[in-house]
């Protein structure tokens, strides 16, 4: 989509006006994070997306990544791309100066890598995998490994991957058979095949950093047997001096639906000098570093697609013209009225544009909490920050592409027919953001986690947390009489999420698979909800901003309206997933498996 635009007012309106960003990153100690360096960054990285990255993708997903022995091209510009993001220091903005970072906010970094993936999904996706890698090593890595690797990640010289997934194991990493048999030098020679790599392999950079999972001989069996290496693509000295080719090699890239211009590689592992990150046996642990800021990141790659997907079709529907309107002529001059006049184009634009924003203050929310975990000089917010986000990355990861799937397929549909048609760029957006509800952890993954782990795991701790923040939240607003009907809505919900959480409880300790039968529905529910509570507060802040005698008076009553249109039209979907939920396991187990196809 050549056209995209990054969404540099809504941001700065989740980041300045709902969350407090500038007093936030003051308090943590991020002092040059001023408002007017924050802008002056965002400006640049709205050119970045919108001149450079968002004019080869199309052209990205056409030519795609190209494969040749083992040696992998990018599509034409991606590389000369890269370099100019590592030339504006992109890379580096949100890591250590001790390691050559800029020492700014995780936050700031990650907002705008919406953009990024908006304007082009494929690319960002390679600068994308190297941030996990980094804060794997961040968080686990030795002095001498984070001099060697980190500073060269940190510089964007070279890129990261992370390595879980085996052809016979796919989620299931307690299947996992690469093995790291011990060296007489103290590191390892790892052997195996890792599938589904991406950014595996490619030209942009000039190592590859391999984050694998791997058994060493004496490892138990199941997940409390895997550890942790580093497997670079070529050889490095103690001081980080690039030597020899890695036995390491793709195999092959896989032909896709959608993200051509993204390597998604076969990884041969073949004796490969690898040295072990953090302890042995302990690899998984380590690993949810990465994991989680993978599943955050993915969360985004949902929401960009929604932010592009609403801008095309709004577009669209501004510019086409069919028919009349139902309620008289819109258009005297023209022979038809503009689409967006017709209620049911404006119900997928409103949904599509209620999720974007939702869904950004959302995302946006988890980066906050991540700096806190991050840099808070206080334990017990680092803990409650913490809490937060375990429940809530989940919710992030599977929710926001989620309802990708539903805003990009609005934009195809919002363009009739031409919306199958390549040029326009929707049918580009539907299939690249389709894998995002896939890798990562697919959506039952999130929700097992989110339902099993996450809550039951804690005895509802975890939910209450969160869920004490939105009922005093709401507490506070009682005296804003025009909110109270949105308000009671959102505590009508919490109570009765705090109720269906204990009855899934006393269900499932009867019957296991009742958690398995409701967690999708759940996770859903528990989406739409924390939308809402994000939603209301907008509105909240929209509406003083009216109060105070705002010059843009119209941005803050399209929030108040699209609130609207959450509350009546999207937060009601709950009581589908409600009925979902209470119907139980028996209508999903009763059939036996044999009998699923008869003819």
């Amino acid at each position: 989509m050549q056209n995209f635009k990054a969404p540099q007012r809504d941001t700065l309106f989740v980041t300045n006006e709902l969350f407090g960003f500038e007093a936030h990153y003051q308090r943590l100690g991020f002092e040059d994070a001023t408002d007017d360096l924050v802008r002056a960054i965002y400006a640049e990285a709205a050119k970045f997306a919108e001149n450079v990255l968002a004019p080869i993708n199309a052209s990205g997903d056409e030519e795609g990544c190209q494969f040749n022995d083992g040696v992998v091209t990018t599509p034409t510009g991606f590389k000369e791309a890269y370099k100019q993001y590592v030339d504006g220091g992109w890379p580096s903005m949100s890591h250590p100066v001790e390691y050559g970072g800029q020492g700014l906010p995780y936050s700031l970094s990650t907002s705008m890598a919406e953009w990024f993936s908006g304007a082009n999904h494929s690319w960002a996706m390679y600068p994308g995998l190297s941030q996990g890698c980094m804060e794997t090593l961040k968080a686990h890595g030795t002095e001498e490994q984070k001099k060697i690797y980190l500073e060269k990640l940190v510089e964007g010289s070279w890129t990261g991957t992370m390595c879980l997934t085996e052809s016979h194991c796919g989620s299931d990493l307690g299947m996992l058979k690469c093995k790291a048999e011990p060296a007489e030098d103290g590191t390892y020679k790892l052997t195996g095949t890792k599938i589904f790599i991406s950014a595996g392999e490619h030209d942009m950079s000039d190592n590859i950093v391999h984050i694998v999972l791997a058994r060493l001989p004496d490892a138990p069996a199941g997940t409390r047997g895997i550890s942790l290496f580093i497997v670079p693509k070529f050889n490095v000295d103690a001081s980080g001096n690039i030597t020899d080719r890695n036995t390491v090699k793709c195999g092959s890239i896989e032909h896709k639906m959608g993200i051509k211009g993204s390597a998604t590689c076969v990884i041969n592992f073949d004796s490969a000098n690898a040295i072990l990150i953090g302890e042995p046996n302990r690899g998984l642990n380590c690993m949810f570093v990465f994991m989680n800021m993978a599943r955050i990141g993915t969360g985004v790659e949902g929401l960009s697609a929604t932010e592009a997907a609403f801008q095309g079709a709004l577009a669209y529907a501004q510019d086409r013209t069919q028919f009349r309107s139902m309620s008289g002529v819109k258009n005297p001059d023209g022979p038809a009225d503009p689409i967006i006049v017709h209620p049911d184009v404006r119900r997928m634009l409103l949904t599509q544009k209620a999720l974007r924003e939702g869904n950004r203050a959302l995302a946006i929310y988890c980066m906050q909490l991540v700096d806190i975990t991050q840099h808070d000089q206080s334990v017990e917010e680092k803990k409650l920050a913490e809490s937060k986000l375990a429940l809530l990355t989940p919710i992030v990861k599977a929710f926001l592409t989620e309802t990708a799937q539903e805003t990009t397929s609005y934009g195809m549909q919002v363009f009739g027919g031409h919306g199958y048609i390549k040029e326009w760029g929707m049918e580009q957006l539907a299939r690249d953001t389709r894998i995002c509800t896939m890798y990562e952890g697919t959506t039952g993954i999130q929700a097992i986690d989110l339902l099993a782990r996450k809550i039951m795991g804690s005895k509802g701790e975890l939910l209450n947390v969160f869920t004490s923040e939105i009922k005093s939240y709401c507490a506070t607003i009682r005296d804003k009489k025009q909110f109270n009907h949105w308000s009671n809505a959102i505590e009508s919900h919490v109570d009765e999420w705090l109720q269906m959480t204990h009855d899934i409880g006393l269900t499932a300790a009867k019957n296991p698979d009742e958690l398995g039968a409701a967690s999708v529905d759940y996770l859903m529910y528990s989406g739409y909800v924390t939308v809402g509570y994000f939603w209301l507060k907008m509105a909240v802040v929209a509406q003083q901003k009216i109060d105070d005698g705002t010059s843009e008076v119209d941005f803050y009553n399209a929030k108040l309206q699209t609130a609207k249109f959450y509350f009546d039209r999207m937060l009601t979907r709950t009581r589908s997933l409600v009925s979902a939920i209470n119907s139980g396991s028996e209508n999903l187990m009763q059939m036996d498996a044999e009998h699923f196809y008869q003819g």
